[in-house]
């Protein structure tokens, strides 16, 4: 059988937070659905290509099945909660001391909500914002958008989606340092964080005709540690369901950012 994760850590660190089958419903191991899934995510396979026979053992099924489980847990919201839940747990072992925050684009292949014509990449994407540790351990993330706008497009309601996310998972922004690159070196962006109590620690960017004063303070030291959440963006090119999307509904695009949160999360826990 091919796995992603063990079976002792799916059901530990997944199953609770899922909702559970109905009666009557597909006679398979649920954490040999998960598998398949997290296989999907990792392989960036299609769904009708998805080698059912080698992931689920028991009770052989078809890959509708396994995709119908995928959009009823998009649906209930079971992949956010697992995120959110895992988080909680065990956020002891993250290092808030300097928070990292920045974009990615994930070209799209097929259209969809929430996908434009980017210049730089030369494709339609879509652009996230993740929020790390000191070390890259993904914290959250902000609702994909459209990849023709800046990274601080309607940066307000952005961060208040993230600022939930953190809340659920039971972290505090109120007096949280955050690096970010000269990109947002922008004056709404600053002002949304002040307005949550966060200290931002951002490059001028003269180019942006930034209107804030020249003696914003800024610690060249601190932000050096940036590298670290750009290490995070790179992992993700692994998992090939996050490198191209092909997802066109918004709640499944964002379903595997979960599970990318969810992976990266039970990896880190597996070497305790």
């Amino acid at each position: 059988m091919i796995r992603i994760i063990s079976k002792d850590s799916i059901m530990k660190y997944i199953l609770p937070h899922l909702s559970k089958p109905v009666r009557g419903g597909s006679q398979a191991p649920t954490w040999e659905i998960v598998n398949a899934i997290l296989y999907k995510f990792k392989s960036g396979v299609q769904w009708h290509l998805l080698p059912v026979n080698s992931l689920i053992y028991r009770s052989p099924i078809k890959y509708g099945a396994v995709f119908h489980h995928f959009r009823k847990w998009v649906k209930d919201g079971s992949w956010q909660r697992a995120q959110q839940q895992i988080i909680r747990q065990f956020r002891h072992l993250l290092d808030l001391s300097v928070a990292l925050f920045d974009g990615s684009h994930s070209p799209a292949k097929r259209g969809g909500e929430q996908v434009a014509y980017q210049g730089r990449k030369k494709c339609k994407t879509s652009n996230t914002l993740w929020l790390t540790d000191v070390n890259g351990l993904v914290v959250g993330f902000t609702l994909p958008i459209a990849g023709n706008h800046h990274d601080t497009h309607d940066i307000e309601k952005r961060l208040d989606y993230l600022v939930k996310q953190l809340t659920r998972s039971g972290i505090r922004v109120d007096g949280l340092f955050i690096n970010a690159d000269a990109g947002f070196d922008n004056e709404t962006f600053r002002h949304a964080c002040g307005r949550l109590g966060i200290e931002l620690n951002v490059p001028r960017n003269y180019r942006g005709a930034s209107q804030i004063d020249d003696d914003t303070y800024f610690d060249e030291l601190m932000y050096k540690q940036r590298y670290a959440v750009e290490q995070t963006n790179a992992w993700q090119d692994s998992y090939r369901t996050l490198l191209v999307r092909q997802d066109t509904s918004l709640s499944s695009w964002t379903a595997w950012h979960h599970l990318f949160c969810i992976h990266t999360w039970i990896k880190q826990l597996v070497k305790l």
